[in-house]
């Protein structure tokens, strides 16, 4: 695997063996370092805390050499463009790219490049896909049910603009769940349909095996998107609605929270919210990723 650009790019097999080394290397704490230099560099176009610093904290432990790239004191400043940037990095003999951009599929033109040698990790993509946060959602899932089919997955929000939900609905329906989608009906496409159903959150809410609550993407939101509204009783994870869950439902979330918008605030670190395990699982599944991208190296 040169490059992970998009979820639907792994077979299931590749999934199942990335979620099961990432658990692995979370368990045993056994983790096989590089055996020669290797340069990675994040280059993030947007702004990101745990995406940026668990990609970062995982290549040092796997004693890889790091590169924080800053567009702000960058030629980008001076009108370089995404490809001419990559471009220098692949001449600077960086081995791979942790890439965060604005622009959908903006690796396209990347990988179709015959002088771009470097390996490139998808670290979300506009309003496309976020796949290294779809594996750790999906290990977080496998690691407290030990299977996806028939969960009852409910995905609640900003299902328009969330590359997590884009990633998420296509490949947990693969895996054999059942998605339900709820929010305001100006935030759902019709191409969802091909996923799951759009179903009030109060009709099933017992049945739930999963809540997957996202975030207001205000930064994408055109003005007819944006809603005045008590958004936490209408559609968030209010103190009501999570007592009406199951005792081994499992909350998430892949932050950063609005709390007490799209989840009560009380309710982040409560006894069913697994957000904390998704931040850990996310330095595990990460360093998983890089093993495989680069396991030449290894």
């Amino acid at each position: 695997m040169k490059h992970l650009l998009q979820i639907e790019d792994l077979s299931l097999d590749q999934i199942s063996a990335l979620i099961n080394k990432a658990l692995d290397l979370k368990k045993n704490k056994n983790i096989k370092k590089i055996n020669q230099k290797t340069i990675v560099a994040n280059l993030f176009f947007e702004s990101s805390t745990r995406t940026h610093k668990s990609f970062e904290i995982a290549e040092k432990k796997l004693n890889m050499e790091v590169i924080n790239f800053n567009p702000q004191t960058s030629s980008v400043n001076k009108g370089e463009t995404l490809y001419d940037t990559v471009l220098t990095m692949s001449c600077l003999e960086v081995d791979c790219l942790v890439i965060r951009h604005q622009q959908k599929e903006y690796y396209k033109e990347l990988i179709n490049s015959k002088n771009i040698k470097c390996s490139i990790i998808n670290g979300g993509d506009g309003d496309g896909e976020h796949p290294t946060q779809s594996l750790l959602d999906l290990m977080t899932i496998y690691e407290n049910f030990k299977t996806f089919k028939n969960l009852k997955i409910a995905i609640l929000g900003d299902l328009k603009y969330s590359r997590v939900a884009h990633s998420n609905m296509k490949i947990l329906k693969k895996l054999g769940a059942k998605i339900y989608f709820f929010g305001p009906k100006k935030w759902f496409e019709n191409s969802y349909k091909d996923f799951g159903e759009y179903k009030n959150i109060d009709e099933f809410i017992n049945d739930i095996d999963v809540m997957m609550l996202l975030r207001i993407q205000k930064e994408r939101q055109t003005k007819e998107d944006q809603i005045e509204i008590d958004y936490l009783n209408e559609y968030g994870l209010n103190k009501k609605r999570y007592d009406q869950l199951k005792d081994n439902a499992i909350i998430m979330h892949p932050c950063p929270v609005n709390r007490d918008v799209e989840i009560d605030s009380d309710l982040v670190e409560s006894k069913k919210s697994k957000i904390l395990e998704q931040m850990n699982n996310g330095l595990y599944m990460r360093m998983a990723i890089l093993q495989e991208v680069l396991k030449d190296k290894f």
